[in-house]
């Protein structure tokens, strides 16, 4: 999968997700994607390379990272708690829709419960 792929895929999940927003806070060239204004999701470059950050799982991020070549620690981010993604053959569409709709739901975990977006299809987001 090359970087292009990997940021159009990761936007695509992310803004599928119910009350799933993207906006430019950085300025041009990082997007990011939030629920209810918290963070789950950025997409711009590192130095030329496109990149995708995520939340995890302290113990998924760590696994990800041991398994994957192309995961690394959160770019200019809590390295326990992000992860991020760069293009390589490690890396393939599910994996990207996987990860960003975890990020989500981790995200929307530690919400209030009334502040939860509801998706008929999946419950809330504890389920």
């Amino acid at each position: 999968m090359d970087g292009d792929a990997l940021q159009r895929i990761a936007l695509r999940v992310a803004e599928a997700l119910p009350a799933a927003t993207r906006s430019q806070p950085f300025g041009e060239g990082t997007e990011v994607g939030k629920v209810v204004g918290k963070v789950f999701l950025l997409v711009g470059t590192r130095g030329v390379r496109p990149m995708v950050t995520v939340k995890a799982a302290p113990p998924h991020a760590a696994a990800l990272v041991r398994e994957h070549p192309s995961i690394s620690p959160g770019y200019h981010m809590n390295k326990r708690h992000w992860i991020t993604i760069v293009a390589g053959p490690d890396v393939d569409e599910t994996l990207v829709e996987d990860l960003v709709g975890n990020s989500y739901d981790v995200v929307v975990g530690t919400l209030p419960r009334d502040r939860r977006p509801l998706d008929p299809t999946r419950g809330t987001a504890e389920d």
